[in-house]
């Protein structure tokens, strides 16, 4: 009876024991790539590189976390494939010579995405927007669905965005994409023509902060922008004239920064000469002001008078200008 006790507990720690945990791993294929070609994968959390030899490559890499996307890339960028890495050993298969149909096994976030894409990428913007809107409605615990949620929810709105967070999976709410997303349910006020304009504060090029409601005039400028948004760069210089010939007026610019990087914006207030209030939070698009007023592409503006409400929207050039002309003059 003791033997046989013995002989059952050394079976049950051989059954018992814990198998050994799947780990993140990249085995790839190429076409026509040079010996020594250096291939990264890249996030914003992590780096790693690894080299091309007879046309195949490795990496194993340990994620800060899972699933997670990441560029798979040639330095140059002339072939590159964004990809969901999950903790299991993945393949790519790119001997057909292009990385983005290249053929991937091992990530099942990576696989519900391209078959997604496959469907959707010669679509309209339209249709693509409702094929996406549909997929994140029935995906509720996917990645991908909270990934793409998070990057349209400016473009859903409040309304919607919120019915399609309401049902997602505890892991995906938690996720850095589902605290983007709760972030915009909290703080978007979906201001309109006609309604009053929603203060926030936000510090300046100094570190001083600077209140839009602070700001006195007949006429405010509420100007969304970056240092990095080619359109926005482009407009500076019309902006730069209105500014001049309507702020004696009394005509002011409250101008928020959706840059990352503060020498760049310094740069360019600079070199485009914006002689105006700048503040920025250096979020990027997860800049706060911007999730209240709900940006969802820039240049973007809002254009308040003097009693508060909001008059106009994404008001450019000539059609700036007369609106101005009709209060100021």
């Amino acid at each position: 009876m003791k033997i046989l006790t013995f002989g059952i507990l050394i079976l049950l720690l051989f059954t018992c024991k814990e198998q050994p945990k799947p780990e993140f791993s990249l085995k790839g294929k190429t076409k026509d790539v040079e010996n020594g070609m250096v291939i990264y994968l890249v996030n914003k959390e992590f780096q790693d590189s690894t080299v091309v030899e007879n046309n195949t490559f490795y990496f194993k890499t340990k994620l800060p976390y899972y699933p997670i996307q990441a560029v798979l890339r040639t330095k140059d960028n002339f072939a590159y494939r964004f990809l969901w890495l999950e903790d299991n050993s993945m393949t790519f298969d790119a001997s057909n010579g292009d990385f983005l149909t290249a053929n991937v096994t091992g990530s099942e976030s990576e696989n519900l995405s391209q078959d997604l894409y496959r469907v959707i990428d010669t679509l309209p913007r339209e249709e693509r927007l409702k094929k996406e809107l549909e997929f994140v409605k029935n995906n509720p615990n996917s990645i991908v669905s909270a990934s793409m949620l998070a990057v349209y929810s400016t473009t859903f709105g409040k309304k919607k965005t919120t019915e399609l967070f309401k049902p997602f999976s505890k892991q995906n709410k938690n996720s850095k994409y589902g605290e983007k997303i709760a972030k915009y349910i909290e703080l978007n006020k979906e201001p309109k023509i006609g309604d009053q304009f929603a203060d926030f504060e936000m510090a300046d090029q100094n570190g001083k902060s600077q209140k839009l409601s602070d700001i006195k005039g007949k006429a405010i400028l509420l100007e969304f922008w970056s240092s990095w948004c080619g359109p926005c760069r482009k407009e500076n210089p019309n902006l730069v004239r209105t500014y001049k010939k309507f702020q004696p007026k009394g005509f002011k610019i409250f101008a928020v920064s959706l840059d990352e990087d503060k020498d760049s914006w310094l740069q360019a207030i600079e070199k485009d000469s914006l002689n105006w209030t700048h503040v920025s939070d250096l979020k990027s698009d997860e800049n706060e002001a911007s999730l209240i007023y709900g940006i969802n592409g820039i240049p973007d503006n809002f254009l308040i008078a003097e009693n508060g409400e909001i008059i106009g929207r994404n008001l450019r050039g000539e059609e700036l200008n007369q609106k101005l002309s009709e209060l100021l003059d």
